[in-house]
């Protein structure tokens, strides 16, 4: 029977630190992989005196895991924080601060692009993420925030899980994947915990995941927010001054529907639109290559022209797409046909001044 890793965490939960607690207990196993009778990980300490003090401990986790049956290799790598490296300070339940003058700009990002749709499940965190690296590939300094503080998936999607260090216990140091500067509340969570807060906890949440980032210089910062209309799009529009929104749909009317409520939300605060997209626009049968409309096509295109606002371009419906995310390395990383189409996307968006 092959080894799991919850076998795996099961044996690292009994192995006791000097200092109190377990290697799981503690959150300090990082990159556990299993590779047929082969276990390796990261056993990242919280300062070089702290792995220093780990060294019996990584000798008996070793131990532990070579007595698992099946086993005959583990590889256990020590690492640590600096020492002045801490865990971020997000305290939950802590509200927004008071901001005066209307919506404000970000130090050191020129410009702020909201990706929203009316509904979930038309694949905004995709675009969001694959448009971040194709514009980090045509040279553009991008940031990436995943302002799903409910259901964040950024994570997963650019392939990081590493917890954000903080020198000074506020300011928090995000992650790096794909040429991306990328930070979510994700990162902030064990894996499966919910995020269970009223709405001033998770519009103070966004503030911090704003203001208290170091984003650097960027070019771009993209903003994959949540589905729907709800207190995040609020406050985001109300409180920091965007370059724009871009929608995106599926072609179908019933996505249509909700898609038009994001555009009247974005009308209502004053937040400018720069274009739709139309998402699982095209799907070619990999067998045959036939192709179909399995969601319709051209609904979005209809209404940008409808409604005066750029149509930003069609991506296909593809398994790759999903495949790619799921394996955090973004199908736009690649040359393929949605790799092209999203270099395209940010090509225009970049001609546009947008990005």
């Amino acid at each position: 029977m092959a080894l799991t890793k919850d076998e795996v965490m099961a044996v690292l939960a009994g192995v006791v630190l000097p200092d109190g607690g377990t290697l799981v207990s503690r959150d300090l196993i990082r990159a556990l992989a299993i590779d047929g009778d082969s276990i390796r990980f990261v056993i990242e300490a919280e300062t070089p005196d702290h792995a220093r003090a780990l060294a019996p401990v990584q000798a008996q986790a070793e131990a532990a895991l070579r007595a698992l049956p099946g086993v005959s290799a583990v590889q256990v790598v020590m690492t640590a924080h600096g020492p002045a490296a801490k865990p971020p300070s997000l305290k939950i339940g802590q509200h927004p601060t008071p901001q005066q003058g209307g919506p404000a700009p970000i130090s050191g990002i020129d410009r702020i692009i909201a990706v929203g749709s009316g509904k979930g499940g038309v694949g905004k965190s995709t675009v969001s993420s694959n448009l971040a690296v194709a514009l980090a590939k045509q040279g553009r300094r991008v940031g990436l925030l995943d302002a799903d503080i409910y259901g964040p998936s950024q994570p997963r999607m650019m392939g990081v899980s590493k917890r954000p260090a903080s020198p000074d216990g506020k300011t928090i140091i995000p992650l790096q994947a794909h040429g991306v500067t990328v930070m979510s509340m994700g990162l902030m969570l064990n894996d499966g915990d919910a995020v269970v807060w009223r709405g001033p906890m998770i519009m103070g949440a966004l503030q911090q995941l704003l203001t208290q980032v170091e984003w650097g210089k960027l070019d771009v910062l993209i903003i994959d927010l949540p589905p729907g209309t709800g207190d995040i799009q609020l406050t985001l529009c109300q409180r920091t001054q965007l370059t724009g929104a871009i929608v995106v749909s599926t072609p179908q009317d019933v996505a249509m529907l909700d898609a038009r409520r994001a555009l009247d939300m974005f009308a209502k605060l004053k937040t400018p639109v720069l274009g739709l997209i139309e998402n699982m626009s095209t799907y070619h049968c990999p067998n045959c290559g036939h192709e179909a409309h399995l969601f319709g096509h051209g609904g979005v295109a209809l209404e940008a022209a409808k409604i005066g606002v750029p149509f930003l371009g069609e991506l296909p419906l593809e398994l790759e797409t999903r495949v790619a995310g799921d394996a955090g390395a973004p199908i736009a990383l690649g040359d393929g046909p949605a790799a092209q189409a999203y270099a395209q996307l940010a090509a225009r968006l970049v001609a546009g001044g947008m990005a």
